[in-house]
């Protein structure tokens, strides 16, 4: 199993400074719209204009907003509107949207330990291009409506099997997942696939809205 702690050499550090100001202006020239503006009551952490991620750097610099392309944006405010009908007291917890390409060579960079191949698992070929880089992926949680983040049996960004919703059964089985774990991720499903998204195999947090191939056929690349 691999883990979310990882060694950097000074060299790769280097990579995430001097990342460009003004992406939230850029998101918006690029006709991308911020998520709060659709539904005010989705709350918005970027984890990677924080430390708290797997390459624990700054990636994003001063991209603090969550952005997405409008009919992305629309189906997550149905999927908020789903989840407060059933559970008012729960919220969409944003922690990645919309992913500038300069970052997504970033996040690809940060892993020389793994080959091509095992960084795929985790991390979209920046050359075959991130669902996040067409503003058409997001990665987010449930939360109480203070922010605190319900429990998922592994942070954000963890790196192994634990955090693979098809072995939920099997981890539950063992007790490497608990009842209430499985039950949370199942409704932050639940409430994506009624908006209208795709999760995935290997992270419960990651959710698309189109797959590459569409996404790439609809829009350009989120530079």
């Amino acid at each position: 199993m691999m883990f979310r702690s990882f060694f950097f050499p000074l060299t790769s550090l280097l990579l995430f400074s001097g990342f460009a100001h003004g992406q939230n202006g850029s998101m918006q020239k690029q006709g991308l719209i911020d998520v709060q503006t659709v539904d005010p009551s989705m709350l918005v952490e970027l984890k990677y204009s924080t430390t708290d991620n797997f390459v624990k750097q700054d990636v994003y610099g001063d991209l603090t907003r969550a952005y997405l392309q409008p009919m992305v944006a629309q189906k997550l405010r149905r999927a908020s509107q789903w989840l407060q009908v059933r559970r008012p007291d729960l919220r969409l917890l944003i922690y990645d949207a919309a992913r500038p390409q300069s970052a997504q060579w970033k996040l690809w960079n940060a892993l020389p330990q793994y080959s091509e191949k095992q960084r795929r698992t985790y991390v979209a070929d920046p050359r075959e291009g991130s669902i996040h880089s067409y503003g058409c992926a997001v990665d987010l949680t449930l939360a109480t409506a203070d922010g605190r983040a319900l429990d998922m049996g592994t942070p954000y960004d963890f790196f192994g099997p634990k955090a693979y919703p098809r072995q939920e059964a099997q981890m539950l089985k063992s007790g490497t997942l608990t009842k209430l774990q499985v039950a949370n991720r199942r409704l932050l499903r639940q409430a994506m696939q009624a908006g209208g998204f795709m999760p995935i195999a290997y992270e419960w947090w990651h959710f698309n809205a189109l797959s590459r191939k569409q996404a790439r056929q609809q829009f350009k690349r989120v530079e």
